[in-house]
């Protein structure tokens, strides 16, 4: 009988790798109260929007687009930093989900166009 093999070392441990974050001396600060999020096969798409008391427009001040995957670490890290917001300031209060929100009011029936690639965005409310 051979004596069984050792066991391979668990591999170490790999250390964070810290990012340096450079903000450009030019950049804007965009204030968004409001987003439209819809899919194509491949892709996540993050239209940030501004909407003004007494105009039925919602501007979209940003779009970004994003792979499913990073959306979904996206999705990761806002819950973590919400959770972390909540523990030092408290519950954030939401409106009761039987009520439209404004959002609904807004975005209801607002349809992002075709994608150039004939890509259809997802129906709404299936984000």
């Amino acid at each position: 009988m051979f004596p069984p093999p050792n066991p391979a070392p668990p591999p170490a441990a790999q250390p964070r790798r810290q990012l340096q974050l450079e903000l450009p001396a030019a950049l804007t600060a965009i204030y968004s109260n409001g987003a439209v999020i819809s899919q194509t096969h491949s892709e996540i798409i993050l239209d940030f929007v501004q909407i003004m008391p007494n105009d039925p427009r919602a501007r979209v001040q940003t779009r970004i687009v994003m792979t499913p995957a990073n959306a979904k670490a996206l999705l990761q890290a806002l819950t973590t930093n919400l959770s972390r917001f909540e523990q030092i300031n408290g519950e954030i209060k939401l409106p009761p989900p039987s009520a439209p929100s404004l959002a609904d009011h807004l975005f209801g029936n607002l349809r992002p166009p075709e994608s150039p690639d004939g890509d259809k965005p997802a129906e709404p409310g299936t984000e």
